[in-house]
């Protein structure tokens, strides 16, 4: 595998807690590609059911890691997803996991007009840290990192050392 140009970073966590939002602006900030899985899988219809328990569509994995493997071979990708424990471990360099305030995920849920049932099964999967120990098991622990994303203070605190990890990253890449 030849050498990246730029990170590949994995954004993960529970719905709600912020993913999409630090994504977005991380890409504007640094002009990596933004990588919405949820938004490709749509777009392409990589879908294999739909889960009558949990109200979502079933992923098909294989069409989305065929579709995104030459991209992430060669870097510079900010990818957003709700789980990790699909993507190779190669892929990436970082892995940042969103973790929020369980009442602060509980309004941000109801605003997006979850069900009670959804809310209940996404605050709980905070509390029980499902996200951030499927991340420590799915890739190096060194790599993996919890960032907070209660408040604007926290995004803009996590976009700063973010950039400051890739500054680092370049240095010792170049």
């Amino acid at each position: 595998m030849e050498a990246r140009h730029a990170p590949n970073i994995l954004i993960t966590g529970t719905p709600g807690t912020g993913k999409s939002i630090l994504g977005k602006e991380l890409a504007v900030r640094t002009g990596l590609k933004y990588v919405n899985i949820g938004d490709l899988a749509k777009e392409n219809n990589f879908y294999e059911d739909w889960d009558e328990e949990r109200e979502c569509h079933v992923l098909d994995e294989d069409r989305v890691m065929d579709e995104l493997e030459l991209q992430m071979s060669s870097g510079g990708n900010v990818v957003d997803y709700h789980s990790c424990e699909m993507f190779p471990e190669r892929w990436f360099d970082i892995v940042f996991v969103m973790r929020t305030n369980n009442t602060v995920l509980y309004d941000r849920l109801k605003n997006r007009g979850y069900s009670d049932k959804k809310i209940q099964e996404n605050v709980q999967c905070e509390i029980f840290q499902t996200l951030l120990e499927e991340a420590r098991e799915s890739y190096k622990v060194e790599i993996v990192h919890e960032l907070q994303s209660n408040t604007p203070q926290d995004m803009e605190t996590n976009l700063t050392n973010i950039l400051q990890w890739m500054v680092q990253w370049k240095n010792d890449h170049s």
